[in-house]
């Protein structure tokens, strides 16, 4: 799980396994963000169109989460916010600039804290080249 800014910068990355919904993940990255500052936004694909999500993320850490909406949803958001999930592509920019590290793309490591660790230095990596 990865959490980035507006220019595809990374803010936050989380390494769990493959098998749990991607919408319980959301805590526990904003968790492991990188500043102490939380953004105000987050904006995710139809996976995380969710009342329960949006309310949590609402009391927990004040942050209103912007999905596109998914068939035979009651309660929708209004449109304006949507107009910002264009910007989803740039995570998938970041992922692609992430699988530049080589060590990255394929997880070797046995434990998952050197996977993060590996994570984490291509992160900086990235930050240190874009700005």
């Amino acid at each position: 799980m990865a959490i980035v800014d507006r220019h595809g910068l990374p803010l936050a990355v989380h390494v769990a396994s493959a098998s749990p919904y991607e919408g319980h993940l959301v805590g526990p990255t904003l968790d492991a963000r990188f500043l102490p500052d939380l953004p105000t936004r987050l904006i995710g694909d139809r996976g995380y169109d969710s009342d329960p999500l949006d309310q949590y993320l609402r009391q927990t850490y004040g942050v209103e989460m912007i999905a596109a909406h998914r068939r035979g949803r009651t309660r929708t958001q209004d449109g304006r916010s949507l107009r910002r999930a264009r910007r989803r592509w740039k995570v998938e920019r970041f992922f692609a600039w992430l699988h530049n590290s080589r060590r990255v793309v394929t997880r070797w490591e046995r434990h998952v804290a050197n996977y993060l660790g590996m994570v984490q230095l291509a992160c900086a990596q990235i930050l240190l080249r874009r700005l």
